[in-house]
Formats: C-alpha cells, sequence, structure tokens
C-alpha cells in the first residue's frame, strides 16, 4: 500500500479501500447477516424497529467499512470522523455497525437490544454506549446538531491549524450523518440545514433515507416537497442514488456518490438515497407496519430465505464473516498511526498550540483565569444582561476557546465578543467575516441554535454559548431538554426574563418559564440578581462544565452593597443568607430581579419592628446539592414563616418554602407598559408585599 499523507483529503483518497481491496462475496454476506441481525434482534424483544436497520444495512455497512475514518480501539480518537444516526429508532442500524467494526458491542447485546442495563438501548445513547457521539430519537436533532459539529471543526482547525491549506490538517475531518423522512420533516433540520450552507460547511456528509415511509404509511400523507430541490436551495451539494431495479440499495452507485461527497469541500453534501423499507421482507417491505413493530416469526423466516440464510437460525454470525469485517479495525490502526506521526510533527513544530489543546483536552483552565472578571461598586444600577456581556468578554480574553452568539439578538442579548469577528465561510462579503471568527450568527433559529451548541458541545474541545430571550426558550426546549439528558456543558443565555421586559407585552414577557426550564433534570438554572451576582454564575458556569442556562434582565438593577451584605461569592451554593437580622420572624427568599425589591421590603418591615431575613436563591439546583447543615442553616425549620418573591409561576416554590409558607407569584400573563408600572399593578412593591406578610404573620 503506497504511503498515505495525513490531511482529511488525503485519507479520503486512499478511501480505505485500498487496503480492503475489491468488493467480495463476504462483504455481501456480511449485510445479509446484518439484516437478519436486525430482523432477530427485534423479534427477540418483541418491539422495535425492525425495517429501516434492515434497508439500511448495505448504506451503514458501506460507510463503516470503506469510508469512515475511524479507530474503533479508540472511539475518542481526535482525528476521527464522526457518524450521527439521526434517525435515532434505527439504532440496529448502528449497533450492528459498532459491532461488526469492534467497538465492544458482542452478539451477547444484540441480543438483549432495549432490555435493562443493555448497551443496546431503544435509541443510542451518548456516553452510554462506546461508538455513538449522540443521544438520538428525537427527529431532526441528529443532523442538526451534526450541524454544529462540523462547525466545530472548523473552528477547532482555526484555534490549532488554520495556516494549512484545504484538506491537509490533521484536524480535518468529516461529520457523517444518516437521516430520515421524518428527521427533514422536523422544523429544526430545515433551521439547521439553511445555516449550514449559509457557513458553506463542506465537511457535512448526509445520506437520507428517502424510504417513503413512516408510522402513518405512505409520507405523501404529509410530506411531498421536492427535497432536493429544498437542499439546493440551502446551498447544499444534491446527489441523487436511485434503489436498483429489485428495491436495493445500488452499493456501486451509492459508494460512487459517497466518494463524490468526500471530494466536495466548499458545500454540505445531501445523498438522498432511495430506499425499501424493510427489503427484502416478501409481506412487510414497503410498509408502515415494517417501520415499528417486530415482523413476526414466519416473515423473519420468509425473508431469511430470501437472503439465502438459514432460516432456522436466530443471531447467527459465521466466523469467517466476522473475521471479515473485523478487519476494519486493522485498517483504522493504520490511518491512525499515520495520523500519530503527523500529530507528532504538528505539537513539535506548535508547541503554544500543543499545550492549548492539551488543556481543552482535559477541561482544565489557564491558572489564575477568574482575575479577569470584572467587580461592580455599589451606587449603580446595570442590567444584568449587560454585565454577562461584560463578564463575556472578560472571559474570552483568557479563554480563545469561548466563542457564541445569538438568535439574532446579540445586541439585546449582549452576546458578542469584542473583535472576535463573524464565524462565516471566507468567500463571504459581509463586514468582519473570518471562517475562524467567535462570534456566531444564529439567525431568527432558536431550536437549532439550541442543537447546534449541543454538536459543538459533543464535538469535545470548546466551550460554546447562545443567547435569545427567556420567553423563547419554549422553541429550544427540545435541543434543552437532550443537552441535560446527555450531561454536556451547554450554556444558554436567556435574557428579557421577566414582566420587566415592559411595554413588549405578554407575548414577551416569561411566566412560566422558570419553573419550566427547572422543570428539566441536569439543567443547572441561575438567575442572578446584581451584577456581581452575574460574575459569580458564569465563573461557576464555567468551572463546573455543565449544562446551564442563565436568566437576565433587561432592566437596570441596582447594585448591591457588599459591606452590608453578604458577598456575591455565596451564589456558589445556590443560595446563600444575603442580609440578615436579629431574631428574624420570617424569610424572604428571592431570585433576580426581585433581589433588590426583597431587601427594600427588609427595611420597610424593619422601620416597622419586624425582623426578616434575605436569603438570595440564583439557583436551585445547585442549593439542593447542598448538605443538610448547610440548608438548615440558610432555612432554619425554626423560622416558619418562608416567603418566595419571584416575578413567575409559583410551582416548585411550595417544597422551599412549605406549606405555611407565602409566594408572591404571578398567576397570569403581564401586559403592555413600562416595567416599573408592572410591577407595581401586579402586587410586585414594597408596600403589596409587606401587608401580605404581615398579614399571614398575624
Amino acid at each position: 500500500m503506497e504511503d498515505l499523507v495525513i490531511g482529511s483529503k488525503a485519507r479520503d483518497e486512499c478511501d480505505l479501500m485500498r487496503a480492503a481491496n475489491e468488493w467480495s462475496e463476504l462483504d455481501d454476506r456480511a449485510i445479509a447477516y446484518a439484516r437478519a441481525l436486525a430482523a432477530d434482534a427485534v423479534q427477540n424483544v418483541g418491539n422495535g424497529h425492525p425495517g429501516t436497520a434492515m434497508s439500511l444495512a448495505p448504506a451503514a455497512y458501506l460507510l463503516f467499512q470503506r469510508h469512515l475514518v475511524h479507530d474503533p480501539s479508540d472511539p475518542t480518537w481526535l482525528g476521527r470522523d464522526r457518524f450521527i444516526l439521526s434517525c435515532g429508532h434505527s439504532s440496529l442500524t448502528l449497533y450492528t455497525q459498532l459491532f461488526y467494526s469492534g467497538y465492544g458491542l458482542e452478539m451477547a447485546d444484540l441480543k438483549s437490544f432495549r432490555t435493562w442495563g443493555s448497551p443496546t438501548p431503544g435509541h443510542p445513547e451518548y456516553g452510554h454506549t462506546a461508538g455513538v457521539e449522540m443521544t438520538t430519537g428525537p427527529l431532526g436533532q441528529g443532523i442538526a446538531t451534526a450541524v454544529g459539529m462540523a462547525m466545530a471543526t472548523r473552528f477547532e482547525r482555526g484555534l490549532f491549524d488554520r495556516e494549512s491549506p484545504q484538506g491537509s490538517s490533521i484536524f480535518d475531518h468529516n461529520i457523517w450523518v444518516i437521516c430520515s423522512d421524518g428527521d427533514l420533516q422536523e422544523g429544526v433540520s430545515a433551521e439547521a440545514s439553511s445555516l449550514a450552507g449559509v457557513q458553506e460547511l463542506g465537511n457535512l456528509k448526509v445520506i437520507y433515507d428517502d424510504n417513503q415511509i413512516s408510522i402513518e404509511g405512505d409520507t405523501h400523507n404529509a410530506f411531498t416537497e421536492d427535497v432536493s430541490m429544498r437542499y439546493r436551495a440551502y446551498g447544499w451539494y444534491v446527489i441523487e442514488v436511485p434503489a436498483a431495479d429489485d428495491g436495493n440499495i445500488d452499493i456501486a452507485a451509492l459508494n460512487e456518490a459517497i466518494k463524490s461527497a468526500k471530494n466536495e469541500s466548499k458545500r454540505p453534501t445531501l445523498i438522498r438515497l432511495k430506499t425499501v423499507i424493510a427489503w427484502p421482507a416478501p409481506k412487510l417491505r414497503g410498509t408502515g407496519k415494517s417501520h415499528g413493530s417486530a415482523l413476526g416469526d414466519d416473515e423473519v423466516a420468509a425473508t431469511k430465505l430470501l437472503l439465502g440464510l438459514d432460516p432456522s437460525e436466530r443471531f447467527a454470525m459465521p466466523p469467517d464473516v466476522l473475521a471479515h469485517v473485523r478487519k476494519v479495525k486493522e485498517r483504522g490502526a493504520l490511518v491512525r498511526s499515520q495520523w500519530e506521526v503527523e500529530f507528532t510533527r504538528w505539537k513539535e513544530s506548535n508547541q503554544e498550540g500543543a499545550a492549548l489543546l492539551q488543556r481543552l483536552r482535559t477541561r482544565s483552565l489557564p491558572e489564575n483565569w477568574e482575575k479577569v472578571l470584572p467587580s461592580y461598586q455599589p451606587g449603580k444600577e446595570i442590567a444584568t444582561r449587560a454585565a454577562s456581556g461584560d463578564v463575556i468578554n472578560a472571559i474570552a480574553q483568557v479563554l480563545p476557546e469561548l466563542w457564541g452568539g445569538s438568535a439574532d439578538l446579540a445586541g439585546s442579548n449582549n452576546t458578542s465578543i469584542e473583535g472576535g469577528g463573524s464565524f462565516l465561510p471566507a468567500t463571504s462579503s459581509i463586514a468582519n467575516a473570518d471562517p475562524y471568527g467567535r462570534i456566531i450568527h444564529f439567525g431568527i433559529r432558536e431550536h437549532a441554535m439550541g442543537s447546534i451548541l449541543n454538536g459543538i458541545t459533543l464535538h469535545g474541545l470548546t466551550r460554546a454559548f447562545g443567547g435569545t430571550f427567556a420567553v423563547f426558550s419554549d422553541y429550544m426546549r427540545p435541543a434543552v431538554r437532550l443537552s441535560a439528558l446527555m450531561k454536556i456543558p451547554a450554556t444558554y443565555v436567556w435574557t428579557h426574563d421577566s414582566i420587566g421586559v415592559g411595554e413588549d407585552g405578554p407575548t414577551h414577557q416569561p411566566i412560566e418559564h422558570f419553573a419550566a426550564l427547572r422543570a428539566i433534570p441536569g439543567l443547572d438554572v441561575i438567575r442572578p440578581g446584581d451584577a456581581n451576582e452575574v460574575v459569580e454564575a458564569w465563573k461557576q458556569i464555567i468551572i463546573r462544565d455543565r449544562t446551564a442556562g442563565i436568566l437576565l434582565s433587561r432592566q437596570n438593577l441596582p447594585v448591591i452593597d457588599r459591606t452590608l451584605c453578604a458577598s456575591a461569592s455565596g451564589l456558589a451554593q445556590g443560595a446563600y443568607i444575603l442580609k440578615d437580622s436579629s431574631n428574624p420572624v420570617a424569610i424572604l427568599i428571592a431570585t433576580g430581579s426581585e433581589l433588590s425589591l426583597a431587601l427594600d421590603v427588609q427595611d420597610a418591615l424593619a422601620a416597622q419592628a419586624i425582623n426578616v431575613r434575605v436569603v438570595s436563591a440564583p439557583c436551585l439546583e445547585w442549593f439542593a446539592e447542598q448538605d443538610e447543615s448547610y440548608k438548615s442553616s440558610v432555612l432554619p425549620a425554626s423560622i416558619p414563616l418562608k416567603v418566595s418573591i419571584e416575578v413567575g409561576i409559583a410551582q416548585g416554590w411550595r417544597e422551599i418554602i412549605g406549606d405555611a409558607g407565602l409566594c408572591i407569584s404571578l398567576e397570569h400573563y403581564g401586559a403592555s407598559a413600562d416595567a416599573k408600572r408592572l410591577f407595581k399593578e401586579f402586587g410586585f412593591s414594597v408596600d403589596a408585599i409587606s401587608a401580605r406578610i404581615k398579614a399571614k404573620l398575624s
């Protein structure tokens, strides 16, 4: 075999096929057994999605065996291509290839498909099964997340090797996706695919399984558009691969399409692959039933006969076939070894870049990085969104891995990095365009923004954030939920967090959103009460490195005098005593813009000889993690009246304040007026809150 020149284009030119030589009868048999395994696994457990896994077996096999750059011995290898099965319901498509390639799955794992404790759950789960790059299942999320991975590839290349010619860097690699009709019907895929075209993500390669079947049958019930024309309009390179005359995948034609896709570096590629679901099942091929139900013993046996297999065998895998498919490990190791040679050369000639890469791979931080963080003096008023913008720019000075943007609201969200350049392709005519820029323009695509942040984060090296108004967190909730489910440190910036939005009225004023976001397990929701709490919030977001969302005010808020109140560093515990008093008879617990209001109420009550404690509770998730001793010190049972003050619905507060507590909340939508008038009219004033507390005490 001739020497390999490492770099994605050169690696692709070797096609991995030179090491495998020509297609053989063993490859055909391997595909036949892959189809049978899909049918057997679903039949064994009695539920699942056999049809797509059966029909896609040739495509997945061709990709993993001949084209995907991967090393099964190390699923986290830096130089690998990424593969995402966007149609996660067809998880056996992926599991079979992980089994074939030697990622650690064995036949026993396929037999335990969709059962308790199995490494082969119903949908692929990130962190659960080696070789699974992201959790998929909610349709559209996979392809949208892949756009983020493709963007991250380019940004990381800019950090480490921006001077190398296109296709020649050790940091160049492809992002591969298999998606379904269902994925392309979901709006999030349209949002993300549109942006991928704008970004000219030539390293994004999508195989679209056009089988025209979903649960309700023929997709033409609801999906008749010309997908190819749509993607061409997005700026994608589109290749159409019709099915063979018998309905099977034309492997030779698909192979040529994949080669053509790998040679395309200016545009993302969509390979529209026409398939027949559940091929070659004699009765159920091409039917909706084969999408999400076991085929039945008779149909499975008949299918095996058509495949030339023994119908009496279940979970069969001849040793010669398994030995043949496992040779992909040797081919992957060869490519990996050549890459390592180039990687060593790069490190020797790029010591500063190598040190940065090492730091990013370990998710560590520069020494004394927090020294750049701003601090704010009392006597001023500043919106927490503005303080957040200051902090982002301060952190960006010492963390080159930090980048992000907004869903077309950067000026309002304060999410721009000064001098960071707009992340846009080199061909862009937009001012400040930079293919390695730090400012992402997501466009008015909140859902795609969430998914893209997931993709950037999953790619592994950088820290990304995305901003929009808090009320539009609804639009991105599915992606946020996936972030939390995967336990990845995407960061969401949600501004204009209350009726303090003012004149824009109830459509833009979040009421139920705090509770809805806190209901997502694994999501840290932080609502800082002044500028210095914003600083501490961002500090903790960076240190904790978890899924987080920060809620920020539009309106200016007083900078709390920390000579009279506790340090904002208490935010690290989620809730802390901000200002105490002697023998308090009640505890006021506030977040965000209501924190300074709680202090004013404390003063007003003190003037009437009623002493209360004020607790700042910016992150209930962090507070819940504290030990009982600390929690009891902040909210002791000996002070029975606990009062929550938050301009949103009361849901979630009762377990903190107890049955005897008082919720100062907003249980209806807002109105269009200035913020001060709205707070007064809706009972968030010193007099109104004081009166309610006194009534409760009496």
